[in-house]
């Protein structure tokens, strides 16, 4: 009796830390509405430029024993792999960066995205597409990459099924697209302080005149952040670019393609 007492005080505290910092855990079973709701008339989430939210954004948290490091920018963004959704259970709760769920909006739950980051979702089972406002933590599943709200999961067309494949594009506002081109970016460098890259980022956009995209990313036991520039359509204009950062005093400045932002160091 004492230890089913201690297992239950227990599991309470673990999910009132875990309310606290707004993530879903994977046991909580979960269902939409209790009765049928037409949701066809709910459009898509309007990409607008917002500050970083106050609350979510460390540089990283641990679930479960897994540490997740926030990106720092979500420019140019893309990933697949399969969505999920989530519904009722945390209807009227507060997500990761603080605004109250509400599981008939257009948003959605990612484990590394800055919050808030508008994103594209596209069914790859059904060629569906809408955008979602990304506001939340999760899902902490290792085959999972993006939790949508109810709605938006109905409007892409998996909600009876639970999951399917999908593919994420961040939406940045004012930022050009390069749209189906590869694309280039000139990684100035890699560091370890994320003061010491904020500033040398700042210093370089008055020095350049150009927006300086920073990401963490992990590199053995230790968490780096990449001050990158661009991107550019035309490899020619990177590399003039290029040129320019080497000039200043940055001798491993080189190119970096699109499709590599996320992995290269």
């Amino acid at each position: 009796m004492k230890f089913a007492r201690f297992f239950l005080l227990l599991f309470s505290v673990s999910a009132i830390l875990t309310g606290c910092w707004g993530t879903k855990p994977n046991v909580i079973q979960d269902s939409g509405p209790a009765y049928p709701v037409d949701v066809s008339h709910i459009k898509d989430a309007v990409v607008k430029k917002e500050p970083r939210s106050r609350y979510g954004n460390p540089d990283y948290y641990e679930i479960a024993g897994k540490r997740y490091y926030v990106l720092n920018s979500s420019v140019g963004f893309k990933q697949q792999g399969v969505g999920s959704w989530y519904g009722r259970k945390f209807h009227g709760r507060r997500t990761s960066s603080g605004e109250i769920y509400d599981m008939y909006k257009m948003t959605a739950a990612h484990t590394t995205l800055p919050l808030p980051t508008y994103v594209q979702v596209t069914n790859l089972e059904n060629g569906k597409k809408i955008v979602v406002k990304v506001n939340d933590r999760g899902p902490f599943h290792d085959n999972r990459i993006i939790d949508l709200s109810y709605t938006a999961a109905t409007k892409l067309g998996y909600i009876s099924k639970g999951t399917a494949r999908v593919e994420l594009t961040a939406l940045t506002p004012g930022v050009p697209k390069i749209g189906g081109k590869e694309g280039y970016l000139v990684q100035i460098g890699a560091f370890s302080s994320s003061d010491r890259s904020k500033a040398l980022a700042n210093e370089l956009e008055t020095m350049l005149g150009q927006r300086i995209e920073i990401s963490a990313v992990q590199n053995s036991s230790k968490l780096l952040y990449r001050l990158r520039l661009g991107p550019f359509l035309q490899k020619s204009e990177a590399e003039k670019w290029l040129n320019k950062v080497l000039s200043e005093g940055f001798p491993n400045a080189r190119l970096v393609t699109a499709t590599d932002r996320w992995q290269n160091l």
